[in-house]
């Protein structure tokens, strides 16, 4: 699927940033849920490089940009050991990452609104590129998010 920010051309995406995972989540697991949406040619979760141990996110690239659309709206927030991951396009130029062009702060949530919600809130008024509730170590809501 082409993506397009505004003012830069279309471009045909097939990487997919892959976040909230939990933090016992392996490789292996990543690459047998993507891969069951279309050809998986590269996945890696991100790991400390001293202690190995995984920093909650990972990539993964496919083949065509048709499969990468398909599992970010399949897979979006699906459980994954029992956490829902959020699944975003990885955006390798940093001017698209760091322009604030649309970016939203709310504030005053409830501590009951988490990512999906917040999400699904937001989806109505267009294309949402990434949207996080903030939380604390135990998982709750800190009454914050992004979009």
């Amino acid at each position: 699927m082409a993506r397009q920010v505004e003012g830069q051309p279309q471009v045909e995406t097939t990487s997919l940033y892959v976040g909230d995972l939990e933090l016992n989540v392996t490789d292996s697991q990543v690459y047998d849920v993507f891969n069951q949406l279309g050809q998986v040619v590269s996945f890696r979760v991100c790991r400390d490089l001293i202690t190995g141990r995984s920093l909650g996110y990972g990539y993964v690239n496919y083949e065509n940009s048709q499969d990468a659309a398909r599992a970010l709206e399949v897979l979006n927030f699906t459980p994954l050991n029992g956490k829902p991951i959020r699944i975003m396009y990885s955006h390798r130029d940093p001017s698209t990452r760091k322009s604030g062009a649309g970016n939203i702060f709310i504030k005053n949530l409830d501590k009951a609104v988490g990512t999906k919600v917040l999400h699904d809130m937001f989806c109505p008024f267009g294309n949402i590129l990434s949207c996080k509730v903030a939380t604390d170590f135990s998982g709750q809501s800190k009454g914050y998010g992004f979009v």
